[in-house]
């Protein structure tokens, strides 16, 4: 178990004045099986925002705010303090081939087998682990994905961009952690083994003290399901841990972008970013 204080801020600085914008932020902390959240804030500044919340489809919490009076920049300020206590269950008892294929879990999992303009791999991934279905159940030809992935895609900054799709990460052989989630989203999917993409943020230091504070990063991993959902990060080769934090889940990032809108005016803007993560117990 461990408990993480997180701060996300993010600031846009407009070039000229905005008219006004409409948002909505994805950064707060899901509570369920794994984790808890113990508190969360989220503020927005100027302090002129018309604020609202909703659980979207897929269960995450959104804010939604809308600014209606000219503004020169826009800050979230994102806060959750989580306590984590993830554990892999051992894949006993899992999902035979044939049961993939029936209609009950067809129907279950509708909204995680087929492919999604980002997730789809192409015909040359898709080519490359069809065999895995030879394998003895979905639990194994899972675990050949992330090896097989592991061998052929490498985590390098700076060479795709946040609209690139699974298959033109795949066609680059490197990417960010969002390039790796899709990749093995749409391979798995692609062996009719259904499977979603996690959004969150992860502790980069294990080792750090309690109550030291660290830079932490924005983070992409998945879950799938062979019985019962399990997770693997791609990007570290292993399943989530106790360093993980989910705030969302969907089909591809688009249905978990943290913060996204419309505006009127501005012209061009410089982003910041910066997410910091404090390990309290």
């Amino acid at each position: 178990m461990t408990r993480l204080k997180i701060r996300h801020l993010t600031r846009y600085s407009y070039a000229s004045r905005v008219g006004l914008t409409y948002n909505e932020a994805r950064m707060s902390p899901l509570t369920d099986s794994q984790q808890v959240v113990l508190e969360a804030t989220l503020d927005v500044s100027p302090n002129l925002a018309v604020m609202g919340s909703y659980r979207d489809y897929w269960g995450t919490r959104v804010t939604s705010f809308d600014m209606t009076a000219p503004h020169d920049f826009l800050e979230v300020d994102a806060k959750a303090t989580v306590e984590i206590h993830r554990h892999e269950r051992p894949a006993e008892d899992v999902a035979a081939w044939a049961a993939l294929g029936t209609e009950s879990v067809l129907n279950d999992f509708s909204d995680w087998l087929p492919q999604s303009q980002l997730s789809d791999p192409g015909p040359e991934v898709r080519a490359a682990v069809a065999g895995f279905r030879d394998l003895e159940d979905p639990h194994a030809a899972a675990h050949a994905v992330f090896a097989w992935l592991r061998n052929t895609m490498e985590y390098v900054p700076g060479v795709t961009a946040v609209h690139f799709n699974a298959e033109d990460a795949w066609r680059e052989r490197r990417g960010v952690c969002q390039d790796l989630a899709h990749v093995a989203v749409g391979a798995l999917r692609s062996l009719g083994i259904p499977a979603r993409y996690v959004s969150g943020y992860i502790h980069p230091r294990p080792d750090a003290a309690v109550g030291e504070t660290v830079a932490g990063q924005s983070h992409a991993w998945i879950e799938w399901w062979d019985g019962e959902w399990r997770s693997w990060d791609p990007t570290n080769h292993k399943p989530a841990g106790d360093f993980h934090v989910s705030v969302a889940r969907g089909r591809d990032y688009r249905d978990v972008t943290p913060l996204k809108g419309i505006q009127t005016g501005g012209g061009a803007s410089t982003l910041s970013v910066s997410v910091e993560i404090t390990r309290v117990a």
